[in-house]
């Protein structure tokens, strides 16, 4: 049985929520009075503010689909749109260093997966900031349509949501995700587009906490793959494949540097008889970005901080398997994408939400460090001679040595 205090709180919250779920479901707004008595963000009818064309994006997460999505809201911002983005708490300091965002900060993980009552109070809490309000646009970046409820009390000239039932609201398969977002959001035509849009590096950015480097620094990123709903381990490059590029690394005199979040930690002890240098957990966003540009390169399989080096002035080798890097690779000069896997029937086994139940990623395995290695090589040599290198797909090439690689065509 519920005390009289959760009894309570549930009554104050229906009585909040009843009239917005209504006006959401029938159109007709049963609210006498101001939303400015139940949120302070909420701006006031017949205000300046309202001449402003508004658009709100809502996209909590995850790091590096909120990096893809952020060409599109340029876009719109381009367009005189005042964007605002709902967004949530791991990613609220690198939009932050995007000063034409307005941030609608929410508890994501009390939404997505906190107790019913903790869900029910953080969506009043974001609908107290939105409701109502005049936008011309709302863009709920999700294919789940458990999603819709989140901009429910908005009104909009052109609300949208991913489907896959309508090409115009899908991304589709094969394409980078930054192009199909832009695609989705500013309502592009589907016709030949020759160049991809690159990464939108932030406005500001932080000091990096390093010191000057001395000598080549490459940063690794053993961990990651994560977020609040799932840990998805099939996507990560080996462990002690990293460890083995660190041994090679450092013998060559060069400086390591881990990246990583604070659930990272568990990659420490393969490191521990190592000189490297540990930032895992101790990095914001921005700071991420500012460590990477003050590394010659960054290797990485498909995780968060791949994207943020991606916004960074770093070579960058991304490794793949499970997943299509023509969906997610970043797309500037000096990246290269390394796709495991090459002639393995199950690739890609990501359908965009779930993995195949699979045992083992030997699709991952198929990457080897002496091939990582090879591709590192001439990234840093071509850098060393002023040499422009445009992004590629590589694969392993099955006939030939495993350090071996063929370079797949840029489509």
């Amino acid at each position: 049985m519920l005390g009289a205090s959760c009894r309570g709180e549930v009554r104050r919250n229906f009585m909040i929520a009843w009239p917005l779920l209504h006006s959401a479901l029938t159109g007709v707004c049963l609210l006498p009075f101001s939303l400015k008595r139940y949120g302070p963000n909420v701006v006031e009818s017949g205000s300046k503010a309202d001449i402003t064309r508004r658009a709100l994006i809502v996209k909590f997460g995850a790091i590096g689909d909120v990096i893809m999505a952020l060409p599109a809201a340029h876009g719109l911002h381009q367009q005189g749109f005042q964007v605002e983005w709902a967004c949530g708490k791991a990613v609220r300091p690198l939009l932050e260093c995007y000063p034409w965002i307005k941030l609608v900060p929410v508890d994501d993980k009390a939404i997505l997966a906190g107790r019913p009552l903790e869900r029910l109070r953080e969506i009043l809490r974001l609908w107290r900031k939105i409701a109502f309000r005049p936008y011309q646009l709302c863009a709920t970046l999700y294919y789940d349509s458990r999603y819709r409820i989140l901009a429910a009390p908005v009104r909009s000239d052109r609300k949208i949501m991913l489907s896959r039932s309508s090409r115009d609201t899908m991304l589709v398969t094969g394409r980078q995700h930054t192009d199909e977002y832009a695609r989705v959001v500013l309502g592009e035509e589907d016709t030949v587009r020759e160049t991809s849009r690159s990464p939108l590096r932030p406005l500001h950015l932080p000091a990096s906490p390093l010191p000057a480097k001395e000598r080549r620094r490459i940063a690794i990123v053993p961990g990651g793959t994560s977020n609040i709903l799932a840990k998805q381990a099939w996507r990560r490059w080996p462990i002690e494949h990293y460890v083995a590029i660190a041994q090679q690394l450092l013998s060559r005199n060069m400086e390591v540097v881990l990246l990583g979040g604070p659930g990272d930690e568990w990659v420490r002890p393969s490191f521990q008889q190592l000189p490297v240098t540990d930032c895992i957990g101790t990095l914001s966003l921005p700071e991420v970005i500012s460590v990477c540009d003050s590394c010659d390169a960054v290797i990485s399989h498909d995780t968060g901080p791949l994207h943020l080096a991606g916004l960074s002035n770093a070579a960058l080798i991304g490794i793949f398997g499970p997943t299509n890097p023509s969906n997610f690779l970043p797309r500037r000069s000096s990246v290269i994408g390394m796709w495991g896997g090459h002639g393995f029937a199950c690739r890609p086994c990501y359908d965009g939400r779930n993995f195949a139940p699979c045992t083992f990623n030997g699709c991952m395995h198929q990457v080897t460090p002496a091939a990582v290695l090879q591709q590192l090589d001439a990234l840093l040599e071509d850098r060393a001679h002023g040499r422009l290198r445009e992004w590629s797909v590589v694969v392993p090439d099955t006939n030939q040595p495993a350090s071996a690689a063929t370079i797949l065509p840029v489509l």
